[in-house]
């Protein structure tokens, strides 16, 4: 599951890969917003209802991936009422103490 996150999602959001999107003619948002919803996908199927995190019921890298991840969702409009799951991990985990002190919107550096 962190692979999917950290290696299938996230890298078609950096600035650079971004750039070539955008000199190639495509629209940013849209080619991440469609890359981010193609992703997700297989994250919810592979959350189960029953698990209170990503990967079972204790936390694991797959979870420290999930959170910046939906951060970055939103940023480019992916309509996360489509992935119950995912969001409902993600709501457990911005909840807890250590989350809310690493979460992207607190991070001086974090792209809005």
């Amino acid at each position: 599951m962190s692979c999917k996150l950290r290696s299938g999602i996230q890298p078609v959001q950096n600035f650079a890969v971004l750039k070539k999107v955008i000199a190639l003619g495509a629209d940013k948002l849209d080619w991440g917003r469609k890359t981010i919803t193609e992703g997700f996908k297989a994250v919810e199927n592979a959350i189960k209802p029953e698990w209170k995190f990503s990967a079972g019921d204790a936390i694991t890298v797959a979870d420290l991936c999930l959170v910046p991840q939906v951060y970055n969702a939103k940023r480019f409009g992916v309509e996360m009422s489509s992935f119950p799951r995912i969001s409902e991990v993600a709501a457990r985990l911005e909840a807890l103490e250590e989350f809310k002190a690493a979460h992207p919107s607190v991070q001086p550096d974090a792209a809005n």
